[in-house]
């Protein structure tokens, strides 16, 4: 249902867009804009298993990451460089994030399978500082791409949580602060009151993840990673007037 929303959305904004004279003519003459972004997000890692892990009693036969999606909304400040490059900040932007490794163990006593669960409800604030390198504009629309830097602070980090001995209670600690790079491209649509920017964009983190505390024995779940970097596909919608 989302995705047809949005195609029917996009078509009615072209529609609208086409049968309309040239809107918002002097827009980029202002130095500043202002607005907010609204986006949904498909989470995941990079994920890099430790090849030198020893089980004692049982196997691990598989490790997945599994998103189940979030959203993103942000406050979005573009500053006018000239009428194709731009310097565009979303500070701050809150991004709710969920997704899930999977582990399956095999014992090898009696070849029964065992699957746990992990859940990662990371959510940031991120202060991400991009470049917007645009087309001059074909009436109403314009292409462009962004590249750029991100920040991130975990608002419901989980390293002070003391893991237990039970597997089944035993958690996935991640690190409180992340950093990493973005990069995507879009559409821009002049509207009568506003512009519409359609967007797609992949955020690579380049960290990594994995928090072990002081003192603290990793669990058999971190045993089994090397690398967890964060990754997160964003489609959003923003709206500058």
């Amino acid at each position: 249902m989302k995705n047809i929303f949005l195609f029917f959305l996009f078509q009615f904004c072209l529609f609208f867009c086409l049968s309309q004279s040239s809107n918002l003519e002097s827009f980029d003459d202002k130095p500043f804009h202002f607005g907010f972004a609204l986006g949904f997000n498909q989470p995941g890692f990079y994920l890099e298993k430790k090849s030198s892990h020893i089980f004692i009693d049982d196997s691990l036969q598989s490790l997945l990451v599994n998103s189940n999606g979030g959203f993103t909304l942000g406050v979005v400040t573009s500053l006018n460089i000239n009428q194709n490059f731009k310097l565009r900040f979303v500070l701050p932007s809150l991004s709710f994030q969920e997704s899930d490794l999977e582990y399956t163990y095999l014992n090898p006593s009696n070849f029964q399978q065992t699957i746990y669960i992990k859940s990662l409800r990371p959510v940031y604030l991120d202060f991400p500082v991009l470049l917007k390198f645009r087309t001059n504009r074909l009436n109403n629309f314009a292409v462009y791409g962004i590249v750029g830097l991100r920040y991130g602070i975990d608002m419901s980090s989980n390293i002070d949580v003391n893991n237990g001995v039970d597997l089944e209670d035993q958690i996935i600690k991640l690190k409180k602060y992340d950093f990493g790079s973005e990069i995507g491209g879009g559409l821009d649509i002049f509207l009568e009151y506003f512009k519409l920017g359609i967007e797609l964009k992949l955020g690579s983190g380049m960290r990594n993840m994995l928090y072990i505390s002081p003192g603290e024995n990793s669990t058999t779940f971190d045993n089994a990673i090397d690398s967890l970097k964060s990754r997160v596909w964003t489609f959003s919608l923003t709206f500058e007037g």
